[in-house]
């Protein structure tokens, strides 16, 4: 699996014909993004929750790709009511079945706001509280990743490799304020468990500026997982 990392939380995860497109947030809505939602060819779209900086740019890429998004009941109907007619909507423990593998929800303790004003996109008074936030397990082939999504650390996190098997690539924000700080991701890790750790959600705004190389050295001196700290528009493969 190649994956690509495009800031905050948005990556593509491509194996052979399949692309899945996390969370998407590119340039120019993104400022550490390099790339733009017209660069990006995914086949399919996963979203963890309706905060502008996940979904900013889910409904144009979906328009012009045609990929299949996938997102809580709730966020579906709304991606429904903006012209996304390609989509399934699973809720949290829900599983969508694909030739190339699945998208599985997990809880994750979060807001989930759909955007209101463009001055004030987080607030409920101008937006749209809707159904709570989820992490994403993305099963491709024969690797497996979970993306967390906007969490703080919960002891819950333990039962996803239960559940699901063996997590090849753990995709973990750090930035704190907003989600768990590095600090946090480090237990977080622990309770997981997976071969491979990303860092996300850090870095793209001010208040959640971190150290994503103590992160990973904190990780790697606890648990036997190797960390991989990617600049947004660089990729890793597994």
């Amino acid at each position: 699996m190649e994956i690509k990392f495009h800031g905050q939380s948005c990556f593509e995860l491509s194996e052979g014909g399949t692309t899945v497109l996390t969370d998407p947030f590119l340039k120019p809505n993104n400022p550490a993004a390099v790339h733009t939602g017209e660069e990006v060819e995914p086949t399919h779209i996963a979203i963890s929750h309706g905060h502008a900086d996940h979904i900013a740019d889910a409904v144009a890429v979906a328009k012009r790709t045609g990929a299949h998004c996938v997102a809580i009941v709730e966020l579906a109907e709304w991606l429904k009511g903006q012209g996304i007619e390609n989509l399934s909507d699973p809720n949290l423990g829900g599983k969508v079945e694909f030739d190339w593998g699945y998208v599985g929800l997990v809880p994750a303790w979060h807001t989930n706001t759909l955007p209101g004003s463009e001055d004030a996109p987080y607030s409920s008074e101008h937006g749209i509280v809707i159904g709570p936030a989820a992490g994403l397990v993305i099963k491709i082939g024969e690797t497996t990743v979970y993306h967390a999504g906007d969490t703080c650390l919960f002891s819950d996190m333990q039962l996803v490799p239960r559940l699901h098997g063996d997590i090849d690539v753990f995709l973990l924000p750090i930035g704190g304020h907003y989600t768990m700080d590095r600090h946090a991701a480090v237990l977080a890790a622990e309770f997981v468990g997976a071969k491979t750790v990303i860092p996300m959600h850090y870095d793209t705004f001010p208040p959640i500026e971190t150290d994503a190389e103590a992160f990973k050295a904190d990780v790697e001196a606890k648990t036997s997982s190797q960390v991989v700290v990617l600049k947004p528009g660089e990729s890793h493969s597994v």
